[in-house]
This record gives C-alpha cells, structure tokens and sequence, in this order.
C-alpha cells in the first residue's frame, strides 16, 4: 500500500462509513491512486460461463452501485466486475445510517435497501464502459413493486445490451420478504422470466443466481435441482449474513447483513455444498470474507471457478486486489497447478 493510499484510508477511517465509500470512489477516478492495470499469467487465467478471465478475483456488487468508476475499477486488477444492485425505478433504499463498520471483526453490516439511481441511469453508465473489461449487472427489484419477479427480467431488458453477465439477487436481507423468493417454486418462475428476456437480447449472455448463507441443506439443494432444471448458467455463493455469532464489535447488533471476514467460514461451507450438490455442472463463484490470497485459493478447492470481494477492501485498500492476485497465483505454482481450472474443487 502506497503512503498515498495509506493516508486516504486514514482519512477514510475518521468519517461517517458511507461517505467514506462514496468519496473512495472519486478517488479512484481522480487519477491519484496508483493502479495496476490488468493482471494475469498462464495460471490465472480462466473462463467462467463461457467468458475469458485474465484472473478470478473479481468485484462483488455493491461497492460501485451506479457504476460510477468502472473504468479505474477496470485498472486495478480485477478480473471481472459487478455493478449494482440496480431497479427499474430510482429508490433512496432505507433511512441512514445504513452501513457500519465492525473494526474489531473486519466485517461491515449494510442495510442499504437496493439504494441506486434507476436502470435507465444505468444504461446511460454502461453504454460507455471500458471494452477490454468483463463486467456484470446484479439485477434487483423495487421495493414497492407490485411484482418483484418481473423486475429482474425489466432491468434485464434495458440493460442486457451492454453486459457480459447478469446476477439475479434474490439473497438481500434488506429488502422485505426479497428471500422469500429463494423458494423452490418461485425462484423456478422468476429465473424462467429472465431467461425468457435473454433469449430476446441479441447476445446470448450468462445469468447467475445469488444466493444467502442462511440456508439449510434442504435449500442449498432445493436451489441446486431449480439451477439445473432451468439451466442457469452460474450461481454465487454468497450474499451477507444475519447471523451475529462472535462478533465483538460495538455495532454488532445493527440491523442488516452482515459482509466481511466471519462470514468467511459460513459462506465457504455453503459454496462447497452447492459444489456437492451440482457435481461440478454448474460453474459457482465464491465470495464472503475473502481478504488474502490463501481465502481465494481456499474458496477455488471448495469449488469456486472465480471469487469476488469487497468488504475487505474497506480495510485493505485497493492495492488489496493486487496482492490477493498475485499471492494466488503462487499458491497455485507452489501446489503444481497449471491453471485455476485445475485447482476447483480438489478439497471435495
């Protein structure tokens, strides 16, 4: 970490969390932080649903909800981006304060409520998004909607043009009744809607489902056999949590999922069910309290074809991306792998 980076995050630290957030994000596009660029090597580099990766570590949604910096995002060594959650309407998402940081857990619980400024703004954003990047749209539903399942499939629609992906979130603890949606009927008809609005797209592109970690087994399979029947083409595991077990810091009890590194253990067991369950079909993506190169690579042998984070990078920094990818890429040499295809799944 740069002494620039180093006196931001300081700075950062001393202020109110999510204007943090939104000022690290002009600082990004500000030109002043040192970025990497493109990160790869025979060994990281990989597909995921059929797209090319120079690597797997990708970023999760919702650090870059209006897809405000996807291009200094694209430079700081991700191998792919998600934007969002984005709804067809504008929304202000719930009261604030909405985000807190946990210090003494390395974690952060957000009650957010799928806070974005609308698809058509986010149209506007991608039709001008960096070319040479994979870049991906959580897809969400308004909290008013008389329909939140044709939802997804609208924001689809209007966005779906200029995507290499799109995630169907069904897993947010922060909007009503949204993980009802999880269940084995609706989420049947919901992912059939969206992939009805792909197959109008001029461009055949995958669809994920995100999943929560507050499921038992019977769920994790129930999702499993829906994600087969309608051929989705990749499932992530998975979203924020609302367990507090363990947690030692003074906003513990905060209402909203909590992100960042208890969740680690939780979400890895979860991904490695799913893995169980799919038999390697179905390719899945890790990520929960990834925050070093040995949590990507623990993720990768529990059967994740490519990671995401995010959280960590509230205490890391973004020279953080840098280090998990290059720290991987050892462990896979160190271990005689020749790619990250090799390495998915050989803990299972």
């Amino acid at each position: 970490m740069s002494w620039l980076e180093q006196l931001g995050m300081a700075a950062f630290r001393q202020m109110d969390a999510e204007a943090a957030h939104g000022l690290a994000l002009k600082a990004l596009n500000s030109g002043l932080t040192r970025l990497p660029g493109q990160i790869s090597s025979p060994r990281l580099r990989t597909t995921l649903a059929g797209f090319s990766l120079p690597n797997p570590v990708g970023l999760a949604a919702g650090m870059d909800k209006n897809a405000v910096a996807l291009h200094a995002l694209s430079r700081s060594g991700f191998g792919f981006l998600e934007v969002g959650a984005t709804t067809p309407r504008p929304q202000p998402g719930n009261p604030k304060p909405r985000l807190f940081r946990l210090r003494e857990d390395r974690a952060a619980i957000n009650r957010f409520g799928f806070n974005n400024e609308g698809m058509e703004a986010m149209a506007t954003r991608l039709s001008t998004r960096p070319a040479d990047a994979v870049i991906g749209l959580n897809l969400g539903a308004n909290k008013d909607s008389v329909d939140r399942s044709a939802d997804f499939a609208t924001v689809l629609g209007s966005c779906g043009p200029m995507l290499d992906f799109a995630t169907v979130n069904v897993s947010s603890p922060n909007t009503e009744n949204l993980r009802d949606l999880q269940g084995k009927a609706a989420l049947e008809a919901l992912l059939c809607g969206v992939l009805d609005v792909r197959g109008g797209l001029e461009r055949r592109i995958p669809i994920f489902l995100k999943i929560a970690p507050d499921l038992d087994e019977g769920e994790v399979a129930d999702i499993a056999a829906v994600a087969a029947k309608v051929q989705i083409d990749g499932i992530i595991a998975t979203n924020t949590t609302l367990d507090r077990v363990g947690l030692r810091s003074a906003n513990a009890r905060e209402a909203g999922g909590l992100s960042g590194a208890p969740l680690f253990e939780k979400s890895t067991a979860v991904l490695a069910r799913l893995a169980r369950e799919t038999g390697g079909a179905i390719p899945l993506v890790g990520v929960g309290g990834v925050a070093s190169g040995e949590q990507a690579y623990a993720k990768i042998r529990a059967g994740a074809s490519a990671v995401q984070i995010y959280t960590a990078l509230v205490y890391g920094g973004i020279s953080l991306v840098e280090t998990i990818v290059r720290d991987l890429d050892r462990l896979l040499e160190r271990d005689g792998f020749g790619s990250v295809k090799d390495a998915v799944g050989a803990d299972l």
